[in-house]
């Protein structure tokens, strides 16, 4: 049987010399070289459907921005299903959610993490407008705040055939980063994810291969970065 790689864990911290972490260096590399002509800052990373691994991508390539010394903010900007703060071991009492409804500081809601340069904001409380905190003009300026601190932020967004979230963050940053998983996300749903991200002007910087499976011998969980045409 492969070998199952739990849900919630960073594989790029506990084992950083593996075929999975390699990947994620690999697509590392790709987004730092894949625009000569602007500076990447801020990444959002979504998917088509849920279940296909967006989450993991954005915490373990966050600790490979980290790796690299980088100084790296990790956001949970999924309002609706919140997970990064279970990586990391933290309380989801205060977040993102807890800043944009004035009720809490910058210091209040940005944690630092075990992995040396990463800091993390949680979702915070889910509220019952999310959409509207994300469009809202606090989130704009709380953006750009951040990204007078930090050298790369990564996003974590719903994904993008579910609601809107995602295509409201997509906006707002840098590049997009699309999630989809090998056997899962049919052809037609990933195409339909990238017209609703291009329909906002989003920036797709690639296309991360979930979970794809090799034959006997290779790695059993692997991701795969292919550049957007």
């Amino acid at each position: 049987m492969p070998t199952l790689i739990n849900k919630h864990q960073l594989i790029t911290d506990i084992h950083p010399k593996s075929q999975v972490s390699e990947s994620y260096r690999a697509l590392r590399t790709n987004i730092q070289f894949s625009s000569i002509d602007r500076v990447v800052k801020t990444i959002l990373v979504t998917s088509a459907q849920p279940g296909e691994g967006k989450s993991t991508t954005a915490a373990n390539l966050s600790v490979a921005f980290a790796q690299e010394g980088k100084k790296v903010l990790l956001i949970d900007a999924d309002l609706r299903k919140p997970t990064l703060h279970h990586y990391f071991g933290m309380s989801n009492r205060y977040g993102l959610t807890s800043t944009l409804v004035n009720r809490s500081d910058l210091p209040d809601v940005m944690f630092e993490t075990s992995i040396e340069h990463l800091h993390l904001i949680p979702s915070g409380p889910i509220p019952p407008n999310p959409s509207e905190l994300l469009t809202s003009q606090k989130m704009k300026s709380f953006l750009n705040t951040l990204a007078a601190k930090f050298d790369v932020i990564i996003i974590d967004s719903p994904p993008t055939l579910a609601v809107a979230d995602s295509q409201i963050l997509a906006s707002q940053c840098d590049g997009v980063v699309l999630v989809v998983c090998d056997g899962k996300t049919k052809r037609d749903t990933a195409k339909k994810a990238i017209d609703n991200l291009e329909r906002v002007q989003a920036k797709i910087l690639g296309v991360v291969l979930n979970n794809k499976r090799h034959k006997k011998g290779d790695a059993s969980y692997n991701y795969y970065y292919g550049q957007n045409e």
